[in-house]
C-alpha cells in the first residue's frame, strides 16, 4: 500500500506530477517512496520511448523471394528413334543374307563390283552357257574345258573397238585335272590369251587376280571373275563340287 501524507499518495504524486504536499520533505517515508516511483516512472518512460520509436520506423524490407529454378524434365529415352534405327539396321541386313542365299542357291549370276576397291578391276561378269548351267556347280565343271586362276599379265584394247587382249598367267588349275604320273593339261605358269569385249570385264588392268572358265567345244570364256573378294566366293563353290563333277559326264 502506498504510503500518504495528508491525504496525498506518494505513488500518485510522482505520477502525476504535482507538487509534495506541505511537511512532505519531513517525512522521510512518504519522500523515499516518491523518489522510489519517480525512478521506476523514469526507467518506464525510457522502455515506452524505445518502444515507441520501435513502432514508429518503417518496417524493415523484405527481401524478395528468389525465383524458383524451373527444374527442367530429364529428356525421356529416345526408345523409339533407337527401335527405329535397329529396324532399319536389321532389314539392310536381312537384305544382304537374302541376297547372298540367293546367289548361293543360283549359284552365280550376275556378278557385282567387288566392294573393297583394294583390287584392281574389282568386278565379275558371270555368264551361264546355253544350257543356263550356273559356274562352279558339278554339272557346269563336268562340262568345262578349262577352270584356272591367273594372273592379268597385259591387258591391252584391240585399235579402234572396244575389245581386250588379255593376257592370264595360270596360278591354280582347277579343270583339266592332270594326272599325277604324265602331268598332263594346264599347268600353273602357263599362259593364256583371251579377246573380250571390254564390258565383260570392266576396269581389268595388268596385275589382277582372275577366275575364268571355259565350257567345252569354247575358245574364250563365258565366266570372269576379278578381283580377290570375288574369286574367293567363287573358289569356295568351285572346290566345294569337284567331287560331284569327277562323277558326272557332260551330256
Amino acid at each position: 500500500m502506498s504510503t500518504e501524507h495528508d491525504g496525498a499518495d506518494a505513488l500518485m504524486t510522482a505520477i502525476t506530477g504535482e507538487p509534495l504536499p506541505p511537511g512532505a520533505r519531513e517525512d522521510a517515508a512518504f519522500l523515499a517512496e516518491h523518489r522510489a516511483a519517480e525512478a521506476d516512472l523514469a526507467v518506464l518512460r525510457e522502455q515506452l520511448g524505445l518502444i515507441g520509436h520501435a513502432l514508429a520506423e518503417p518496417p524493415p524490407a523484405t527481401p524478395a523471394p528468389e525465383p524458383a529454378r524451373s527444374v527442367r524434365p530429364s529428356p525421356r529415352p529416345r526408345r523409339r528413334a533407337f527401335s527405329l534405327a535397329l529396324g532399319g539396321l536389321a532389314v539392310a541386313a536381312a537384305a544382304s543374307v537374302m541376297a547372298g542365299m540367293g546367289w548361293l542357291m543360283s549359284g552365280g549370276g550376275t556378278g557385282a563390283a567387288d566392294s573393297s576397291g583394294l583390287d584392281a578391276g574389282s568386278s565379275a561378269e558371270k555368264q551361264s552357257d546355253a544350257g543356263g548351267v550356273a559356274f562352279g556347280s558339278a554339272r557346269y565343271l563336268a562340262c568345262s574345258r578349262l577352270v584356272a586362276e591367273g594372273e592379268a599379265t597385259a591387258v591391252e584394247r584391240l585399235p579402234g573397238t572396244a575389245t581386250l587382249r588379255i593376257t592370264l598367267s595360270l596360278t591354280r588349275v582347277y579343270l583339266p585335272e592332270a594326272p599325277e604320273e604324265d602331268a598332263k593339261g594346264s599347268k600353273p605358269d602357263e599362259e593364256r590369251v583371251f579377246v573380250v569385249d571390254e564390258n565383260v570385264v570392266p576396269g581389268i588392268r595388268a596385275g589382277d587376280p582372275v577366275l575364268v572358265g571355259v565350257p567345252r567345244g569354247a575358245d574364250q570364256p563365258d565366266f570372269w571373275a576379278v578381283g580377290e573378294r570375288q574369286i574367293a566366293l567363287e573358289r569356295a563353290m568351285v572346290t566345294a563340287s569337284l567331287p560331284e563333277a569327277r562323277e558326272l559326264t557332260c551330256g
